[in-house]
């Protein structure tokens, strides 16, 4: 007898499912699984950020130890189903995600939502990492908005002729040599009338994003458009191969073809 939740999804049989979150589509995807009767959800989560929304399901933080200690868990805890839905920078998380899968044959789906796309006005420079954006901007641009996040403010630190707008969920570390100029925090999603407001007031020449995708920041895009602002774009790294989807409901309609 298949497994129905509330909201018709039949599952065949009974699964231990693990996401790898820290995403609003993985918080997504873990309240329509738990929806489901005979489906168990454990959220797992790096704990950088401080103060995370809060999830259905069980939830764990903290790291694994590497793909060695990420199977470990898998084993101990039974888990049926691997899926992968981090930030789609977190590239290290998800190659140890894959090979964890593939030395358990344990069936693995990556929740990648898509990357922008460069449309007709936008002035992007696509950069390969944070280090190369922070080595491509020219001496005529003063003041540039960074949202690359917390982590990877140090290669803009010795930049000292600029002036930087930083804006991040919870406070970078204090060990960590800050780039002179202003730190915001804030949680998206952002509109695109504040953005445009913020580029203004701090008289920003240029952004330097990550193409991380989604609505929740894309504001900023829009924005950096209509104000005729050059973009400095990190490009995503790598990542490895296997089943991939871009939403939340692909995800479930693949769980149901697995069952």
């Amino acid at each position: 007898m298949p497994l129905t939740g509330a909201v018709g999804t039949a599952i065949a049989k009974p699964l231990r499912i693990l996401i790898l979150g820290g995403t609003g589509d993985a918080a997504a995807l873990a309240m329509q699984l738990s929806t489901l009767s005979g489906i168990t959800v454990i959220t797992s989560l790096a704990g950088r950020t401080q103060h995370p929304s809060t999830l259905a399901g069980e939830v764990r933080v903290g790291g694994f130890g590497g793909s060695n200690g990420l199977v470990t868990y898998l084993q101990e805890q039974r888990i049926d189903v691997l899926i992968d839905a981090t930030h789609p920078f977190a590239a290290k998380m998800s190659w140890n995600a894959a090979t964890a899968a593939i030395a358990l044959d344990m069936p693995h789906l990556m929740l990648m939502r898509p990357a922008w796309e460069k449309v007709a006005g936008d002035r992007w420079l696509e950069v390969e990492s944070v280090e190369a954006a922070a080595k491509a901007v020219p001496a005529h641009l003063k003041r540039l908005f960074l949202t690359i996040g917390r982590q990877q403010l140090a290669p803009f630190a010795t930049l000292t002729e600029y002036w930087f707008l930083m804006r991040s969920i919870d406070p970078p570390d204090p060990s960590v040599a800050l780039p002179n100029g202003k730190l915001l925090l804030d949680r998206g999603p952002f509109t695109l009338e504040n953005e445009i407001a913020l580029l203004k007031q701090y008289q920003i020449d240029a952004i330097v994003s990550k193409n991380s995708g989604g609505d929740a920041t894309y504001a900023k895009i829009v924005a950096a458009r209509k104000l005729a602002l050059p973009i400095f774009m990190v490009q995503r790294p790598a990542m490895p191969e296997g089943d991939r989807v871009a939403d939340v409901s692909s995800a479930v309609e693949w769980l149901k073809r697995l069952s």
